[in-house]
């Protein structure tokens, strides 16, 4: 059976508050009924406030709503995220008295309560779940939707994968990329061809390692895989390779399952603002211009089926090439375009399959749009009455 998506567009018939996305999120709110579900839940609002400079993060307004909606129902709400982002968190408007409840970092402000679930993937054998998201009985998984340099998209599933974990399996999920082997040192012993490799890399991407000079270390996050360093490398001593990049994406879609299932069926929520979508995760504790248009505000008891329609909807749209940092290049044109953003291995559907398998929802779903666009042959302008 299809699950059920709902979805409001960021395009207007005319120019009424009503038609504008926070009143689309009032209506998605509705219809996950999520006013009837909160009743006496201790509610964990997991979302990414974002660091330093950002302001592309979900807006307060944004926040307020999904807030004050929680509060109708009986529910006590209040916002999660990790603990450098939290703690300054009021500085991007996110303070009690703007979006009407607290703002706590997920696992402790030294990211010291956790739970561990044990689940062994490659190189990670523990799952170490932020305390106050397993203390919780109901999340709200509120995404904002942007580029990721390790798995190409920012989505629900990131959202909950990283951020309602403690910071060690955060870092052992990053290190798993590196758990397949790439670099085959044996087969490239002169210290002037790997000089050329790295050298190479417009993007610095292939480095001598830290602990072993006549190592290689490839920044997983920063290689688009344009391949500029296998056409120097000897025969067979690197590997640009699948395995390592989908890596990260099959963790993040255990790390997303493990947190769920610490809460009991029907008590999680999903929904994604996708706008002002950036090339980067907001922990860069900046904000770039948008390399995507606005596409609208999503909502799903499904983190799959939403995640997926998410990609579907801005798959449609055109990269904006002229507004991407000078530092980034497209040699890719197939696929979404945040796979031509961050490389053809990169391809942001990869999570949502991985997470299907792990039976955590559908990739086959219906796209409900709360508030479908009218053809409006003359819209009046309304303005404001002088006093």
């Amino acid at each position: 059976m299809k699950s059920t998506v709902f979805f409001g567009s960021a395009r207007q018939s005319r120019l009424e508050a009503k038609e504008t996305l926070p009143a689309k999120l009032d209506l998605i709110i509705e219809r996950l009924k999520l006013r009837e579900r909160v009743k006496d839940e201790m509610v964990a609002i997991k979302m990414h406030t974002g660091n330093n400079m950002v302001y592309s993060t979900i807006h307060p307004v944004f926040v307020r709503r999904v807030v004050q909606a929680i509060k109708d129902g009986g529910g006590k709400p209040f916002v999660v995220d990790v603990n450098w982002d939290a703690a300054g968190a009021e500085q991007r408007g996110y303070a009690s008295e703007v979006i009407g409840c607290p703002v706590y970092p997920a696992a402790g402000p030294e990211e010291k309560y956790f739970y561990s679930h044990e689940r062994p993937y490659k190189s990670i054998k523990n799952w170490k779940v932020a305390g106050l998201i397993e203390d919780s009985s109901f999340m709200v998984n509120f995404a904002h939707i942007k580029g990721h340099p390790s798995c190409g998209f920012g989505g629900a599933f990131k959202n909950i994968a990283l951020g309602c974990m403690a910071g060690e399996t955060r870092g052992a999920m990053h290190d798993v990329m590196h758990y397949d082997r790439y670099w085959f040192p044996e087969k490239c012993p002169d210290p002037a061809d790997r000089q050329r490799m790295m050298q190479a890399c417009p993007f610095e991407a292939l480095v001598q390692d830290k602990k072993d000079p006549d190592q290689l270390h490839l920044h997983m996050e920063q290689c688009n895989q344009c391949g500029r360093c296998l056409q120097v490398a000897p025969k067979g001593s690197l590997k640009i390779d699948a395995a390592n990049f989908s890596s990260f994406q099959e963790a993040v879609a255990i790390a997303a399952d493990v947190v769920m299932s610490t809460f009991k069926p029907g008590k999680t929520v999903h929904m994604a603002l996708a706008t002002h979508m950036t090339p980067v995760c907001d922990c860069f504790g900046f904000t770039s211009m948008q390399v995507l248009p606005d596409a609208g505000v999503f909502g799903s008891d499904d983190i799959v089926a939403l995640d997926q329609a998410v990609l579907d909807v801005t798959g449609k749209s055109q990269l904006i090439e002229d507004n991407l940092p000078t530092s980034m290049e497209v040699h890719t044109r197939e696929g979404h375009p945040f796979r031509w953003l961050h490389g053809p291995l990169k391809d942001p559907y990869i999570a949502m399959e991985y997470g299907e398998k792990l039976g955590m929802g559908s990739r086959d779903y219906e796209l409900v749009d709360v508030l479908p666009l009218e053809k409006v042959e003359r819209s009046s302008m309304q303005y404001i009455a002088a006093h």
